[in-house]
């Protein structure tokens, strides 16, 4: 068993750095995000709201898309949370 990681020992290295990007990954845009208080992320879209109106969930979008190209994948997450809950309140029919 031991010569099978030393005969191999540089896929095993590819593979662990492959699960570590991806739990890093998992780690900043879905997992991190949630540790926001929803306080801040419903003052966020009542803010969005106020300002913006009917156009509150394309602003929204936009601040994610820019976070996007950024590769901020924190803030991409953030902004995720508060599309689901600009979408939650419009199917619930607290904002048009």
């Amino acid at each position: 068993m031991g010569r099978f990681f030393i005969d191999y020992l540089p896929l095993v290295v590819f593979i662990a750095l492959i699960v570590a990007t991806g739990l890093w990954h998992a780690w900043e845009f879905r997992l991190k995000p949630l540790a926001i208080p929803k306080a801040k992320i419903d003052a966020i879209v009542d803010d969005l709201i106020a300002q913006h109106g009917p156009d509150a969930e394309d602003r929204a979008r936009g601040y994610e898309e820019e976070q996007w190209y950024r590769s901020d994948t924190y803030e991409q997450g953030k902004w995720r949370r508060v599309r689901r809950e600009l979408w939650r309140r419009y199917h619930a029919g607290e904002w048009e």
